[in-house]
C-alpha cells in the first residue's frame, strides 16, 4: 500500500526543493507543498538582502544538474547574490522545470500531520501505515496520503520575540516591532530622523544596522541604538577577515567599525524586560533597570524558531534546549560550542523516532542562529538516497563547509572562550570529531 504513495515534500524553498530534484533522480513519486503562491516565497521578503555565500554554495548539485539540460544561465560561482535574485535566476527556472512543476502545489498549507486511523499512542503497525496530511488549499481542507514526509518549511514565519524571556508580549507594540530586515532605503520615510533600536546580534542585525547608518549618513538626525545580550560586543562580529566566506566576514568587520566610529549606540548585557509606550515613543528596560528612551521605532532580528504545531500527532524527538534535531544539538547549542558551521551530516542524523519523516533545512537545526544552504542540500541528498534504498550513498559526505574563522566554547556557565580558527582546521567543518 505504501509504496505507490508518494513522498510528500513540504516547502519550496531551496532546501525543499534540492529534495524534489534528488527524488526526482531516482524515480520517486513525489508531491511538493507550497503555502505561498510561488517558489521562494518568504525568501522574497528579504529579496533585497545580499547573501554573504556565493552561488557555488547556494545551487544544489542534482538541481543544477537539471538545470542544465535547458537554455538555463548559470550564474557565476564566486558572484553574491540577493535574496530576489536567488529566487528569479535559481529557485524560480528549478521549479518551473516539467519534472518538478508537474508535482507542485502552490497555496497549500499544511495543517496537520497523523497516521492513517492511527493517533500519536497507537503502536500497532504503525510503520506500514501512511502518512496523512491535513492540507488547506483555496479555503478547504484536503487529506493527502503519503509514505513518506519531508519537512523543509523552515523558520522564517516563527521570528523569536524581542524580551529575553523569549515570550511574545506585544499589545499595542504590533506597528512599531519590525521582524523582518527592513529595506532601508525603500523605507526612509519610517525611519529617517527616527531613533531606531535594534535588538539582535546575528547577521540579520549586523545588516540591519549597515544600512540603518547608511541612512544616518544621508539624514544625521537618525539615531541607532543596538541591544544585545552579549556581555561583550565584540563576539557579534564574528570571525572578520578570519571568515572563509569574506562577506560573513566582512559583516562583523563594517558593524566594529561603525561602533568604533561612533554611529551606533551600544547597550551590551542587555535584557529586554519590559517595553512601554510613552508620549508618543517606547521606552525600553531591560531586568537590571536600565532604560532607553525616546524610541521610535523597533527593529527585532533576534532570530527564529521551529514550528511544531502540525506535528503534535507525529512522534518526534527533539532536543529541548534548542528544539533541534536531536542528534544535532550537540553540534549547534551555544552553550555547549558553536563555531557557526557544522561537519555535514545526512539521514543518520535526522532520523525521527517517527519512520519515514524527517525535519530538514533551517528548521532541523531549531533555535540555533546558524545555517548554510549547502547544509540543507547534503541532508536532502543523504535523505532521498535512503529512502531509495541507496544506503551505501546516504551515508557518503559530499560537502565542505567554509570555517567561520571563530569558534565560541563554553566550558562552564560563566566561562566563554573565543578560539581563533584557522582555515582548514575542521573544527566544526569537516570533523566528526567535533
Amino acid at each position: 500500500m505504501l509504496a505507490n504513495l508518494p513522498t510528500v515534500v513540504i516547502g519550496a524553498g531551496p532546501v525543499g526543493l534540492a529534495a524534489a530534484a534528488h527524488l526526482h533522480k531516482y524515480k520517486q513519486n513525489f508531491l511538493l507543498l507550497e503555502k505561498g503562491s510561488k517558489a521562494g516565497t518568504n525568501i522574497l521578503e528579504w529579496g533585497h538582502v545580499q547573501l554573504f555565500s556565493p552561488w557555488e554554495f547556494n545551487v544544489d548539485q542534482t538541481a543544477k544538474e537539471l538545470l542544465q539540460q535547458t537554455e538555463w544561465i548559470e550564474p557565476e560561482a564566486d558572484k553574491l547574490p540577493t535574496g530576489k535574485e536567488l529566487v528569479d535566476e535559481y529557485l524560480e527556472p528549478l521549479s518551473n522545470l516539467p519534472q518538478i512543476k508537474e508535482n507542485i502545489t502552490f497555496g497549500a498549507e499544511v495543517i496537520d500531520i497523523t497516521k492513517k486511523n492511527i493517533d500519536k499512542m497507537k503502536s500497532g503497525l504503525r510503520d506500514q501505515t501512511p502518512f496523512v496530511l491535513y492540507v488547506k488549499i483555496d479555503g478547504l481542507i484536503e487529506k493527502i496520503e503519503a509514505k513518506t514526509v519531508i519537512d523543509a518549511t523552515g523558520t522564517w514565519n516563527n521570528p523569536n520575540p524581542p524580551f529575553a524571556d523569549g515570550i511574545w508580549r506585544t499589545e499595542g507594540l504590533e506597528k512599531k516591532l519590525h521582524t523582518r530586515i527592513p529595506n532601508v532605503a525603500k523605507e526612509a520615510g519610517i525611519f529617517n530622523d527616527k531613533h531606531i533600536a535594534v535588538i539582535g546580534s546575528g547577521h540579520s542585525a549586523l545588516n540591519t544596522l549597515i544600512d540603518l547608518t547608511s541612512l544616518k549618513a544621508e539624514y544625521p538626525n537618525t539615531k541607532i541604538s543596538w541591544i544585545v545580550r552579549k556581555q561583550q560586543v565584540q563576539e557579534a562580529f564574528g570571525g572578520k577577515e578570519n571568515d572563509e566566506l569574506a562577506a560573513r566576514g566582512e559583516l562583523g568587520t563594517k558593524t566594529h567599525r561603525l561602533v568604533d566610529n561612533g554611529l551606533v549606540n551600544v547597550h551590551s548585557g542587555f535584557y529586554v524586560e519590559e517595553i512601554k509606550k510613552h508620549d508618543g515613543s517606547f521606552i525600553i528596560q531591560s531586568s537590571d533597570g536600565v532604560s532607553i528612551s525616546n524610541v521610535d521605532e523597533i527593529i527585532v532580528n533576534t532570530g527564529a524558531r521551529p514550528n511544531f504545531l502540525f506535528l503534535n500527532e507525529l512522534r518526534l524527538e527533539v532536543d529541548p534546549v534548542v528544539e533541534s534535531t536531536k542528534e544535532l544539538a550537540p553540534l549547534i547549542d551555544p552553550n555547549l560550542h558553536s563555531c557557526g558551521t557544522v561537519r555535514p551530516h545526512g539521514e543518520k542524523e535526522l532520523r525521527q523516532p517517527e519512520p519515514g519523516f524527517y525535519i530538514t533545512g533551517v528548521k532541523s537545526y531549531g533555535r540555533a542562529p546558524t545555517f548554510l544552504m549547502a547544509t540543507g542540500y547534503e541532508q536532502v541528498r543523504s535523505i532521498v538516497a535512503y529512502l531509495s534504498g541507496d544506503s551505501e550513498e546516504s551515508t557518503k559526505v559530499k560537502l565542505k563547509l567554509p570555517e567561520t574563522g571563530v569558534c565560541n566554547v563554553n566550558q562552564a556557565p560563566e566561562q566563554l572562550q573565543i578560539i581563533g580558527v584557522n582555515a582548514g582546521s575542521g573544527c566544526c567543518g569537516t570533523s566528526r570529531d567535533c
